[in-house]
């Protein structure tokens, strides 16, 4: 049985967060640089003060643009329209194994149950193109996760994903989107996603608002299910899928996965055990 939910970490001003907002959406900062700048000069407000002169110093080309207040409010504001709102790392809501993998993202946008995010969680992923037998799988699992203690992520895409998150509404789950929050993708899952967020789940994205997902942005989207989760559970997926880049990063992170046909019945498991 896994431990309870944990609410812990100091939340950012609202001027903080606006910093930070800044700082992520500016042009050349992900989430490791964003954590390196914030390390070196104390403060993202620091940080968005010392980079013209650093983009000078490295010899850019052109200024550098870097995201504006007006940028970082509407973006807030567009967040408070949709119901959403922005967990910066350490702050209350923002799951905790997601903390722990390197370069996790400053900043996420998040729309739901907050209480899922704090709650440990079991990825499940895999095909697209589901067969009847691995749909059904995927469910089972889910319902006993979420028997177990666990809410499901995974990431909203079409097959098993689709199954996970059904079967988990009651217990808790969470979406990880490649693109905004406002920008679902399948559109037939837009109904699944509300769902989700009117009830015991949770929607979550590292992207900006408005931002229609495109298929780079996929592996970001897998790399935030393994984050948030202590093990992930791949099912029925193809040998070049986006399915299998989950469990990489999984393996990356430490954290155990189970590959599955579909054939056989397994428990979910508590340890970070490869198998």
């Amino acid at each position: 049985m896994p431990n309870g939910s944990r609410r812990t970490g100091t939340a950012l001003t609202e001027r903080q967060k606006i910093a930070w907002l800044r700082l992520i959406r500016s042009d050349n900062v992900g989430p490791a640089t964003f954590r390196d700048l914030v390390n070196h000069f104390g403060s993202a407000e620091a940080a968005l003060d010392a980079l013209p002169e650093l983009s000078r110093r490295g010899g850019a080309g052109r200024t550098t643009r870097i995201a504006s207040v007006d940028d970082a409010e509407r973006e807030l504001e567009a967040a408070h329209r949709f119901g959403a709102v922005f967990v910066g790392i350490g702050e209350p809501g923002y799951p905790p194994a997601l903390t722990e993998i390197d370069g996790a993202p400053p900043l996420i946008a998040v729309k739901g149950d907050l209480e899922a995010a704090s709650r440990p969680a079991l990825g499940i992923v895999g095909s697209r193109n589901a067969s009847i037998s691995g749909a059904k799988f995927a469910a089972m699992i889910a319902r006993e996760a979420g028997a177990a203690g666990y809410v499901v992520s995974s990431g909203l895409a079409r097959g098993i994903d689709t199954a996970a998150h059904r079967a988990s509404l009651q217990t808790g789950t969470i979406a990880a989107l490649a693109g905004g929050l406002d920008r679902p993708y399948p559109p037939e899952n837009v109904g699944l996603l509300q769902e989700i967020t009117s009830g015991a789940g949770l929607a979550i994205s590292e992207m900006p608002f408005g931002w229609e997902p495109r298929a780079r942005d996929f592996p970001r989207r897998n790399r935030l299910i393994a984050g948030v989760s202590l093990g992930v559970v791949v099912i029925e997926a193809a040998s070049r899928s986006g399915s299998l880049i989950t469990a990489r990063y999984a393996a990356d992170f430490g954290r155990w996965s189970s590959l599955s046909r579909a054939r056989h019945s397994i428990r979910v498991a508590t340890g970070r055990t490869t198998s």
